[in-house]
């Protein structure tokens, strides 16, 4: 018997799917609060020493946090090749600019404190609040165009065609509904990132991090509230028409699919879904609360309960679409026509198996080893080893 038979092809495809969410979650719950210390830089931090220790409160952990963010690229490449192929080269300007905002943050990390000159650290200081605040942002547009389909089709031999010119592909993604999910995606980062500093951060760090970190969820619980409202009575959604098989090949143009008058009626077919915005908003709410009560480690896991809500909300809202087309509803992808081969994804699994606990161990031992707050007095009697 060859072994990935042991595992049906239909089964695989849900782990794959189910594993994508993970190492997209878990990069949120993780360089989401790398992101949203960087977006409230300007912010909580007045003096050099103030800034230096926002900073290192994330500068221990940063590139292992990171590491999400290449497992999850990883795994779109190699579990749903058309998703890579599509969003990837759709997405393309927007990906360049979250990936070069990814690259000047470790360079404005590294170079910050090399000179004691007040023009030379504000501008890394800038520098690191734009590579937290756009791809924070980004982030969301590009969900935000997802949920409302994206313009590309495949020919009969499935090549992708995605249409538009290339600077119209990111001027496209601005429109309004997306624009909301940017500031859904931007809010929730920078409340986590608030929350993070409540807990690592002392003195008027601190506070000015309860204080906008509490404002950030506000924004999040009505920002998410109304995109909800949004794509309830303005976005359609889509089904698939028919019968379909799930352990077929991989071919979009095999499923028939047509747009339906919301991606909500989900919640009418599987009502126990609803747990997720439910979570994403009560976990907001009760950050917003602990930041105002002062309260450190609830408060930071209450943030990460919003995150996974919110982001678990879009996946099984659209399941089974990972990328719906607006131009060719027939060229959508999904968990059951776009995934690689039955051998791949059994192969991968395996390899996921032994590695992924090796992560989670280092990861988990990281935080323990870096563990206790950072201080003024820790940044000033260690200024030339530290951030």
């Amino acid at each position: 018997m060859i072994l990935h038979t042991l595992i049906d092809y239909d089964i695989l495809r849900m782990i794959w799917w189910g594993l994508l969410g993970v190492l997209l979650i878990s990069f949120a719950l993780t360089d989401g609060f790398d992101m949203g210390v960087g977006a409230l830089l300007p912010f909580v931090a007045k003096t050099d020493v103030e800034r230096r220790v926002a900073i290192n409160t994330v500068g221990p952990v940063w590139e292992g946090n990171q590491v999400w963010f290449i497992l999850g690229g990883g795994a779109i490449f190699a579990a749903w090749p058309p998703l890579y192929a599509v969003s990837f080269s759709g997405f393309y300007l927007a990906m360049f600019v979250i990936l070069a905002a990814f690259i000047v943050r470790p360079v404005a990390f590294k170079y910050r404190s090399k000179r004691d000159d007040a023009r030379w650290r504000a501008s890394w200081d800038w520098a690191l609040f734009a590579s937290g605040a756009i791809p924070a942002l980004l982030f969301g547009i590009a969900v935000g165009n997802v949920i409302q389909g994206v313009p590309f089709h495949f020919t009969d031999d499935l090549h992708s065609i995605y249409e538009g010119a290339f600077y119209t592909k990111f001027i496209g993604l601005l429109d309004p509904f997306s624009l909301l999910a940017g500031v859904v995606s931007l809010s929730m980062l920078v409340m986590h990132g608030g929350a993070w500093l409540t807990l690592k951060a002392e003195g008027s760090v601190r506070d000015r991090a309860r204080r906008f970190g509490s404002i950030a969820a506000l924004v999040a619980v009505a920002a998410y509230a109304l995109a909800g409202v949004w794509m309830a009575v303005g976005i359609e959604g889509y089904r698939i028409a028919g019968d379909y098989v799930t352990t077929g090949p991989s071919n979009p143009l095999h499923f028939e699919v047509e747009k339906t008058a919301s991606w909500l009626n989900a919640y009418s077919v599987r009502p126990w879904i609803t747990i997720a915005p439910a979570m994403g908003i009560l976990g907001a709410l009760l950050t917003f609360l602990g930041l105002r009560a002062g309260r450190e480690i609830s408060t930071l896991l209450f943030s990460k309960m919003a995150i996974l809500g919110v982001i678990s909300s879009v996946g099984l809202t659209m399941f089974p679409f990972i990328m719906p087309s607006s131009s060719d509803p027939r060229s959508s992808l999904t968990v059951w026509n776009s995934s690689s081969s039955h051998l791949t994804l059994f192969v991968m699994l395996v390899a996921t198996v032994i590695f992924l606990p090796m992560i989670l161990v280092y990861t988990a031992w990281v935080y323990k080893v870096l563990w206790g707050k950072v201080t003024e007095a820790d940044v000033t009697d260690n200024s030339h080893s530290v951030y």
